[in-house]
This record gives C-alpha cells, structure tokens and sequence, in this order.
C-alpha cells in the first residue's frame, strides 16, 4: 500500500508535477478510473449469481474504504465515525425520533468539519477534499433515517406514495449500513441512491420485473435476461472525455473572477458583460459534468442504476443519473435547470425536507441546501438569491406562460426569450458559489445595480404566487394499491423485496410531484 498522511497518499505525485494539478485531484480521478476497473471486475467476477450478498457487501466495503484512504488519508476515518455513531442512534433511539436525531446529527457533524476544512486549513481551495463524500454519506444517513422511520413507525396512509415506495420495513445490519454509505462505486463522487435501491442490486433481484396492466389494475411478474450496461458506461465516458478536454482547455480561459476585474467593469458594454456572464458560466460546468458523469459509469459497470426499460423495449441506465446535460443548456425556465441539474440532490431535498414542512418549505429547503453545501459566504448568497428567482420565476410562469402556447410560432419565441432569461439569472444566481467570498460577491453584484434581485422583487410584488399542493397525486390510489401489494411480497420474502420496475413507477411520481411543486 502507498504511503499515506493526512490528504492521502503521495504514490502519484510525479504524475501531480507532470500534469500540474493538485495530488489531491489526480488522486481523486485516479481512484475513480480504479473504480471504474473494479466494477467491471466486481460485475463479472462477483456477480449476485456466483456469489452471495454478504461477500458483495463485504468487497464493496472493504474497497470503498480503500478508496477513500488513498484519496484523504485517515480524514477517511471521518466517514467510519460519521457512519458508526449515527447507526448506534438508529439502535438506540428508535424508530420514532431516529430520523431527527439521525439528521441533527450527520448535518452537525458534515458543517464541523467543513468549518475545520475551510476556516483552519485551505480557505478557497476546490481541491477534491474530505467533505465531499461526508456530504453524500450525509445524504444516505438522512435518507434512510426517514426511510426506515416511514416504514416502521408511521401509518401507510400518512405518507405520500413515494414515501411508501421507498419506505424500509427492517432494520438493516451494520454490514449493510457501511456497504450502503461506503461502497466502492459511490464513496467519492456519489451520487446518492435509495437504500432499497442499493440492496436491490446487492442482491440481484433488479431484474425481477413487474408489469402493471392498464389502469394499474392488475401486475404480472416476470423475470427479463439481464441487460448489459457496457454501452451505457461508453456513452458516458465519451461524455467525460469532452467535458474534462473541455475544462483542461477552454474553462481555464474563461475565468468566473474575470466579472469583476476593475477594468473589465470599466470598459466593457452591458451586452458583452451579459455575454462574458454566461459564458464564463457555462464553461464552469464541464468539471461538475465530469465528476457525475464518471460516477454514474462507474456504479452502471458494476450494473447498478438499471431504471428498467422504455416503450421501445432499449435498457435505461439513468435510475441514479445526476444531470441532463442537453436539458441542463436548454432550460427555458429556472425549474427546469433545477430538475436536470444534481438531480439527486434535489430529490433528497425534497425528500427529507421540503414534503415534512408545511412553514415556507421553498425557503427552509433552500437554506438547507446551502448548508449542506458549505460554509462559504458565498454558498449563502447564491441560495438566498435562489429563493427569490424562484419564487419570482414561478409567478412569471404561472402568470404568463399559458398565453403563449398556441401558435407555434409564438410558443417558439416564448421560449427564445425565457431561454436568454434563464441563462442569464442562474448565471448571475451562482456567480458567489463559485466566487466563494462575500467581498467579491457583492462586488459583482453591486456592478450589476442588483439589477435582477430589484426585478425579481418587483415581480412578487405585482403579480401573485400560486400555492402548490405538495406530495399529492392523481394516481395516489392507484399507487396505495401497488405499495401494499408490494409490502406483501417483502413481507413474504422476509426481506427488503424491490422490483425495479416498481422503483421506475416512484421515480416517475417522484418527478411528477416535484414537478407540481417546484412549479414556477
């Protein structure tokens, strides 16, 4: 094993000098292309159908672990701590307050160490660093506190129908809690994934299908050869090799900073700091695009992430895909970018806090986005000004929108002008995210006359906000009907049973209902 400290091993440094790059970052990308090699030998070797759950679980593990001490050295001991102590709250606690002390717990001790991180060792630092898994094993931790607290406390008919999809209806051992939160294909970049959804695939039960008949009325189960990722997980490595040729290259000449460069200010028109504002932007995504893009590849060669099939009968590798890229660059509207952007993020989101709130649940999500994020200034100035483009969008959209639908060639010019609009104030929404300071944040907005911010307050003022109806849904009883039919079979199975045809059903009302409450 390569000789490690406190941030990670120092094996590849001569490759760090070549290329010029943080260890910390070569390191990362190379545990991923490491991880990329171990699920395909993970897929062919270990396959549910040669060997059994414990022994997956096991490697799973034991390789995650790995992993993460090459990256960060023993910070990687954060994750085990983090992971250990809040499975000793699920045991002790108990079903009925879990969740909240699960959550206090796992965000408290997720904004310790980023406040550590930041304010004592690399303030400004985008160097890959141990707060960026804590924060996905954070998400896990939550998720299935709520998860485990909906299935063995609360009434079937208190929650909502992606509640009781995802409902978990056992305990699960501390094996497959560290599997769950420290698995190989997940512990660096995620992205996050129900806990069904993961034991699932642990047990090779993902290609169990069920098919509902019209209306819902009637299923047929039935079992379908399994299906080959290895043309998904080419796609997306095609899409990794152009974003990070896109990032090596363009992106470094394309400063976000350069938007508030003293001359830059003074001399350029407003059409051409609206141009740079969204260019610079732009060219900021490709490394996120990278990232997400890998660890989907990565979790799809060890065969996770199948979503089932679509009408054409072609396999669907996108069950815990992160982004839209082409959706993402097109978005004619602010809930559209966030749909398609860190997907799964929006949906823990939504799940742990924005359906249990009734008291202003767009603002109380969005400042727990923020902390979870970090604890730079500039994290908070963009969710705080997210709050308000948000709520002004929807009044727009509600407003306007159905106005413009026929003909199409007015639909056509509607979107035109809700895409420039778009682009433009989720570039100016994010540039402090990136930016990071509080200084240099005000400094680009006040160079902007807080111009959108005075827009977007003008518009909540004129026009009204309707009230959306959160976790409700045409098919609830029809989806009631297949939750309990579902419960019977995992009962009878004694285990978490999860058809992935079932988990497409929740996925597809999960997004419609975020849909109708993201509503702008």
């Amino acid at each position: 094993m390569a000789t490690t400290s406190t941030t990670g091993s120092t094996l590849l440094q001569p490759l760090s000098n070549a290329v010029q790059l943080p260890s910390t970052q070569v390191n990362f990308v190379v545990c991923q292309l490491f991880a990329l090699l171990a699920a395909i030998w993970f897929r062919t070797y270990l396959h549910s159908s040669k060997t059994s759950s414990f022994i997956r679980h096991v490697v799973a593990t034991l390789l995650g672990l790995y992993l993460a001490l090459f990256c960060f050295g023993w910070y990687a001991l954060h994750f085990l701590v983090q992971s250990g102590i809040s499975y000793c709250i699920m045991i002790i606690i108990g079903v009925e307050n879990m969740h909240t002390y699960c959550f206090v717990f796992a965000l408290g001790y997720l904004t310790v160490c980023q406040i550590t991180r930041v304010y004592i060792f690399d303030y400004g630092q985008y160097s890959a660093d141990f707060s960026g898994p804590m924060m996905i094993i954070t998400q896990k931790i939550t998720s299935l506190a709520y998860e485990i607290h909906d299935g063995m406390f609360r009434k079937d008919e208190e929650l909502t129908p992606s509640q009781r999809g995802l409902a978990v209806r056992r305990m699960p051992s501390l094996l497959e809690y560290l599997s769950y939160n420290c698995n190989f294909m997940g512990i660096l970049a995620g992205p996050l994934c129900s806990y069904k959804d993961y034991i699932t695939f642990i047990e090779g039960r993902s290609y169990h299908m069920t098919q509902s008949g019209e209306h819902g009325k009637e299923e047929i189960q039935y079992e379908k050869t399994e299906p080959s990722p290895n043309l998904a997980v080419i796609q997306k490595l095609l899409v990794c090799g152009l974003s990070l040729l896109f990032h090596l290259t363009i992106s470094k000449t394309l400063p976000v900073a350069y938007n508030i460069d003293e001359h830059f200010q003074a001399t350029a028109s407003w059409p051409t700091k609206v141009i740079y504002l969204y260019v610079s932007l732009l060219a900021a995504r490709p490394k996120y695009y990278f990232a997400w893009t890998l660890a989907d590849a990565i979790n799809n060669a060890a065969g996770f992430g199948f979503r089932g099939y679509d009408k054409n009968g072609a396999a669907r590798w996108d069950l815990i895909s992160n982004l839209r890229i082409q959706q993402i660059e097109m978005s004619t509207s602010f809930k559209m970018f966030l749909d398609n952007w860190n997907i799964q993020t929006a949906l823990w989101l939504k799940r742990v806090c924005y359906e249990r709130t009734s008291l202003s649940p767009t603002i109380q999500t969005f400042i727990l986005s923020a902390i979870w994020h970090g604890v730079y200034p500039g994290y908070y100035l963009t969710f705080l000004t997210g709050v308000v483009m948000t709520l002004a969008a929807r009044a727009v959209r509600n407003n306007f929108r159905h106005h413009f639908i026929e003909p199409p060639q007015l639909k056509l010019l509607y979107d035109v002008i809700t895409w420039i609009a778009t682009q433009i104030a989720i570039s100016y929404t994010v540039v402090p995210f990136v930016l990071l300071s509080i200084k240099p944040s005000f400094m680009f907005y006040s160079s902007w006359y807080y111009s959108l911010h005075s827009a977007s307050i003008l518009v909540l003022l004129l026009f009204p906000v309707k009230k959306t109806q959160r976790g409700k849904n045409t098919h609830e009883n029809v989806q009631l009907s297949r939750s309990k039919k579902f419960d019977e079979r995992e009962n009878s199975l004694g285990q978490n049973s999860f058809s992935t045809t079932n988990n497409v059903c929740n996925q597809n009302q999960e997004i419609a209902s975020r849909h109708s409450s993201l509503k702008q």
